[in-house]
């Protein structure tokens, strides 16, 4: 007979689960298991292909109320902990009466607890005190200026904002764009940055330009998963990151 190896080869660890609905053209999946730590598993589903550009029309047909209760159903199964929508445009498009019903949506489906991306960015900035920031986002001028009338509804004012005015294929933006459109977004008065989408890479920029800054700089993906994580009492694993760093009693 072989030998008994299984004495000598520890257990898989317990899990604990994240469901995440995201956009149909979302291609940063590994983005968002950056912050993820290790006892952690990220359940993803995408909403329904639309065969329309990156726009206004886009993010209300994204977040449309059957599509996701629907998707929610999906992630169920595995038994999430909570079910983050992680798409910026279609939590904001609608105000912050859009994005709340969005977290009923998923709840009223069944997820234990509910995030949504611009939901997450609200939390982040109260957690931190911030009342101005500098944006800086993949869109054109119509959806950034949603962003901004969101924002507004929470008393946060968006002092400057910048577009690189994409209708599509946001994920080839690369570092040195990013960086470029944040630094011209950049003004003294605000308070902090955020970079806004889903489907624009950050995480490894996040910390340097905290430090070229000299102020937080949060991203789509990094509040999303963060906020998600904060929901189950738990830290998302990015240390150098001034949100990482706020002192905050979990919400679990």
């Amino acid at each position: 007979m072989p030998p008994d190896f299984l004495g000598s080869v520890p257990g898989p660890p317990p899990q604990r689960g994240v469901g995440v609905i995201a956009p149909f053209d979302l291609a940063l999946d590994r983005e968002l298991w950056r912050w993820t730590p290790a006892e952690v598993s990220l359940y993803l589903t995408r909403t329904a292909f639309v065969p329309v550009p990156v726009t206004v029309e886009q993010a209300n047909l994204v977040s449309d109320e059957a599509a996701v209760h629907g998707a929610t159903r999906d992630l169920l199964t595995p038994e999430p902990e909570v079910v983050a929508y992680a798409c910026t445009s279609g939590s904001f498009v609608n105000g912050a009466t859009g994005e709340r019903t969005l977290v009923e949506v998923m709840q009223q489906a069944g997820a234990p607890a509910a995030v949504t991306a611009s939901g997450a960015l609200v939390q982040a900035l109260q957690l931190l005190g911030i009342g101005r920031i500098a944006v800086a986002t993949p869109y054109v001028a119509a959806v950034t200026d949603r962003l901004g009338d969101f924002l507004d509804e929470y008393g946060i004012e968006v002092v400057a904002s910048m577009g690189l005015g994409l209708l599509g294929q946001i994920w080839k933006v690369d570092y040195r764009q990013v960086v470029e459109i944040v630094r011209s977004a950049d003004r003294p008065e605000a308070e902090a940055m955020f970079i806004s989408c889903t489907n624009l890479p950050t995480y490894d920029i996040i910390g340097p330009l905290e430090q070229e800054l000299g102020k937080p700089v949060l991203t789509a993906n990094q509040v999303t998963v963060w906020a998600a994580l904060r929901a189950m009492g738990l830290q998302a694993v990015a240390p150098e990151q001034r949100l990482m760093q706020a002192v905050d009693v979990p919400a679990a």
